[in-house]
């Protein structure tokens, strides 16, 4: 009788020890999210449109890991089967940011007196930010052994943001003439393929992920003024090639189906283009006058989904 409470008392004392270790580990891996997510954000205030974003922004991912943590405490000890293949569909937000440059050298003989040349890259250094929606399908493949999962993910969709950014400044040599810069940026597609490493606890699987992204950009710059009509732009249309990581937890409702809730940081480097094909007044080019322009891109993504289990 002694032999079987004390088998008793030790099972349950190491439910209650597998619990707690998954518990601690979950609010662990939330506070990391949480802190990706929000310091990202706050690391570049000028990024961010208004106070309110950042606001929602942390809501989201505050309500997302509460929700998740809550689900633990009620799951039970058994760690639901996520091996195998799956495939999914996805929808959410994201807010896509910009560093864009535009500068321009001096020349004696050249368009540009001395003084307007540091006077053009002041009013070309612009920060693009615009939200959009996202949305796609992903498909990925789970290895399993007890609670530890280690998978690889790709998805392809949707990735629509774009924001365009002007300034106008007066020439410091020649007042009243004044010269303007006008700069945007935009997407339309995200692809990604990323291993995702976690655990799972009860039908609960927190995981984090990262890996390769890559978007296309389309990048345009202009150049004008009053003082002989000036005209100047260049432009890149490009794939851009970066990394992506992040986390997210998935949650099995049934033998095939999961739901899951996710957050990644893209970062997919810059473009840089050059022109010469500054022209004032229209028939007259200044070549000498090298104009160069250039753009990052990073992007916040926040996405729910869905995944049918094979």
């Amino acid at each position: 009788m002694g032999l079987v409470l004390g088998d008793f008392f030790f099972d349950l004392d190491k439910v209650r020890s597998n619990t707690y270790l998954r518990w601690c580990c979950t609010r662990v891996i939330c506070s990391i999210v949480l802190s990706a997510g929000i310091k990202s954000l706050l690391s570049k205030p000028n990024l961010i449109s208004s106070r309110q974003e950042k606001d929602l922004s942390q809501k989201f991912v505050t309500v997302t890991c509460v929700f998740f943590l809550a689900l633990v405490a009620v799951s039970g000890a058994h760690a639901a089967d996520f091996k195998g293949f799956y495939i999914g569909g996805n929808v959410g937000g994201v807010n896509g940011n910009s560093d864009a440059s535009t500068t321009t050298i001096f020349s004696p003989t050249g368009y540009f007196a001395q003084s307007s040349v540091p006077a053009i890259g002041t009013v070309g250094a612009q920060k693009l930010s615009s939200t959009g929606i996202t949305g796609g399908g992903q498909a990925g493949y789970n290895f399993q052994h007890g609670v530890f999962v280690l998978g690889f993910e790709t998805d392809f969709g949707a990735m629509k943001v774009s924001d365009s950014k002007s300034g106008t400044a007066t020439y410091p040599c020649c007042a009243p003439s004044a010269f303007t810069v006008t700069q945007s940026i935009s997407t339309d597609w995200l692809f990604t393929v990323r291993p995702r490493v976690g655990f799972a606890a009860g039908p609960l699987l927190i995981y984090g992920t990262g890996g390769l992204a890559m978007t296309h950009a389309n990048y345009q710059a202009l150049f004008t003024d009053t003082f002989a009509s000036a005209h100047e732009n260049g432009g890149s249309d490009d794939n851009l090639t970066g990394w992506t990581a992040g986390a997210g937890a998935e949650f099995k409702t049934g033998p095939h189906w999961s739901v899951k809730g996710e957050y990644l940081y893209a970062s997919f480097g810059s473009t840089t283009v050059t022109s010469t094909n500054l022209t004032a007044p229209a028939t007259t080019s200044w070549p000498m006058n090298v104009f160069t322009h250039t753009a990052d891109l990073r992007a916040h993504i926040y996405r729910f989904g869905v995944n049918f289990h094979f």
